[in-house]
């Protein structure tokens, strides 16, 4: 990334993060945005002025030092909400097996938004440790799952944590309207 090419990361640092992608994509294209994106979920170098785009000010705390600890990844998968294309697909689903809950969570809901189809991740996913993983995972099997994975996300209805119940009972409720039953 050249600074002669690219906006001045800490100039749109304050705006929107679906802006920021958007300003960067119309100079070096979607894909190189989905690839800088995906070499951050890998846990990859994809430039300061990457890591600024994707991470905010946040980004900027990592790199005057903070620990990074699991950040950029979250960073890269939420990058795909707003640039994709089909080259993300196994990266997304990896994500979902990652050892840190948040990268976790913002892969199921990119498998949500980007109609990735990854039932059996997203299931294991139903009965993580973590609540808030428990529920983006029903909505995700709500947008892309099929009807042997109904019975599944409505058992979340159930679920010791509050906020899970209300989603797992939404996400049943539009998987059912979306399968028709």
């Amino acid at each position: 990334m050249t600074s002669d090419t690219l906006p001045d990361p800490l100039a749109i640092l304050d705006d929107p993060i679906g802006t920021r992608f958007t300003k960067v994509a119309a100079v070096i294209g979607p894909d190189a945005v989905v690839e800088r994106a995906l070499a951050l979920l890998a846990g990859a170098n994809a430039g300061e002025d990457f890591l600024l785009y994707a991470g905010g000010k946040h980004a900027k705390g990592v790199l005057e030092g903070a620990p990074p600890l699991y950040w950029p990844e979250v960073w890269g998968a939420r990058a795909l909400l707003y640039v994709w294309n089909d080259t993300a697909v196994d990266a997304v689903i990896a994500g979902l097996t990652n050892e840190a809950w948040r990268v976790r969570e913002m892969c199921a809901r990119v498998a949500a938004e980007r109609g990735v189809e990854a039932p059996d991740h997203l299931r294991a996913l139903l009965t993580d440790d973590v609540a808030r993983v428990r529920a983006v995972a029903a909505e995700a099997l709500a947008a892309t799952g099929g009807s042997a994975d109904l019975d599944a996300v409505h058992a979340l209805v159930k679920d010791a944590d509050l906020e899970v119940r209300k989603r797992a009972g939404a996400a049943s409720r539009s998987m059912r309207a979306r399968l028709g039953g």
